[in-house]
């Protein structure tokens, strides 16, 4: 009776212990995400006749205001 436990626990255990799958499923999230936010900024900054300081600066002016710096 032992050994039938241990056996169906490994056989329970063994696919949550593989985490090759769920590891290359979040690098490609990351991957994704970053390509998403960089076609936003590209197309943010594609319209504006001013450089990027600029536009950061008064991204980071806003976000000041709405925090009450």
């Amino acid at each position: 009776m032992k050994n039938m436990m241990i056996k169906a626990w490994t056989k329970v255990m063994n696919p949550v212990k593989n985490e090759k799958g769920a590891q290359s499923l979040e690098w490609l999230g990351i991957a994704a995400l970053l390509i998403l936010v960089l076609g936003i900024v590209s197309t943010a900054v594609s319209d504006q006749s001013e450089g990027i300081g600029s536009i950061i600066s008064g991204i980071i002016d806003q976000i000041s205001q709405m925090v009450g710096g």
